[in-house]
């Protein structure tokens, strides 16, 4: 039997013909990493390959590491094998892998999205034979309203907050959504405040992005400062002592797991915004028709009941275990 080009190991997706591995979650000699998020670039490996813009995200989050930044589409060989990163849409610096050996493609997506969010390069559809696809939002019931729609909604939801006197704390992630907010919050309704864990990628990001101005929350901010204003903060900061200098103050998540009923409620938070830096059901499905790839493995999020509808379309489908794979994996904070 014909070993495949990519194999699901114990430590991750590995390329045994190039002896490198893409998104490890166990640390290996070699790693090419699509982007930031900690689930896909860990600490530990001997040597990083990721996109250059990734490179200032990974080393602030990972400290002094060795790693070599690639261009979009620049080819790169490893024993004969070709790579090359491709853009995924995902977060600023996300990358697809695509990788060939004698005549065979595949292409590995890490996470991706395919609406244009305005700061992260476009997603990319790049041809192949088989197509390694997340499906971290792989049920019919995800279809996201377009982002213009939600961030108008936002800014409206703070201006009226705003007109009760109160501060608004708006949770995202903080690498990645949090700045996809910022860039389109309205600074002519007040000031933006951020936590600090949101403020310090934001300036790791300020290089590559125009983004509006911010202040940081510290020991100094007075309530009275902050009445009125938006405040970003990574969920973890939710129910924390921090938040208590907001009083008065309404919060708001902004998270693709807002489209499930019972989300907001579960969290405890006043107002929810479906917004994903993922692909709605809609986009997984165009964007495996787009490959034109004929075998489809999925990873991480609803692996099986994805995998099983598109053996049902035809497709030579299936969902090997990973750390992140397994339906109703409620991941992260996407």
């Amino acid at each position: 039997m014909k070993k495949p080009l990519l194999e699901f190991t114990d430590k991750g997706i590995y390329c045994s013909a190039a002896k490198v591995y893409l998104d490890p979650w166990k640390p290996v000699d070699k790693a090419i990493i699509t982007h930031g998020h900690a689930d896909h670039s860990r600490w530990g490996h001997k040597a990083y390959i990721t996109h250059h813009n990734n490179v200032p995200i990974i080393k602030h989050r990972l400290g002094d590491i060795l790693v070599t930044g690639k261009s979009w589409g620049e080819t790169f060989n490893i024993n004969n094998v070709t790579f090359s990163l491709h853009p995924a849409g995902h977060i600023i610096g996300s990358s697809q892998v695509r990788v060939e050996h004698k005549g065979e493609v595949w292409v590995f997506t890490g996470d991706y999205k395919t609406e244009n969010d305005g700061i992260s390069t476009p997603y990319e559809v790049v041809k192949c034979d088989t197509f390694i696809t997340e499906c971290t939002f792989g049920l019919p019931a995800f279809k996201w309203t377009p982002q213009i729609k939600v961030m108008t909604a936002i800014n409206e939801w703070w201006a009226t907050n705003k007109a009760e006197g109160k501060t608004s704390v708006l949770f995202g992630y903080s690498l990645g959504k949090a700045q996809r907010l910022l860039k389109y919050l309205d600074p002519e309704i007040g000031n933006i405040y951020t936590h600090g864990a949101i403020e310090n990628m934001t300036e790791v990001l300020r290089p590559m992005l125009d983004f509006p101005k911010t202040t940081l929350i510290t020991a100094a901010t007075k309530k009275q400062d902050l009445i009125g204003n938006i405040v970003l903060a990574p969920p973890s900061a939710h129910g924390s002592t921090w938040i208590r200098k907001m009083v008065p103050y309404v919060t708001a998540s902004a998270s693709g797991w807002m489209a499930f009923r019972g989300a907001r409620r579960r969290r405890a938070i006043d107002k929810g915004f479906v917004l994903s830096d993922h692909c709605d059901w809609d986009g997984l499905l165009s964007s495996i028709k787009a490959t034109g790839a004929e075998k489809i493995i999925c990873t991480h999020g609803y692996t099986d009941i994805f995998s099983r509808y598109l053996r049902e379309l035809g497709y030579d489908a299936e969902s090997p275990p990973t750390p992140r794979g397994g339906d109703n994996a409620e991941i992260l904070d996407l």
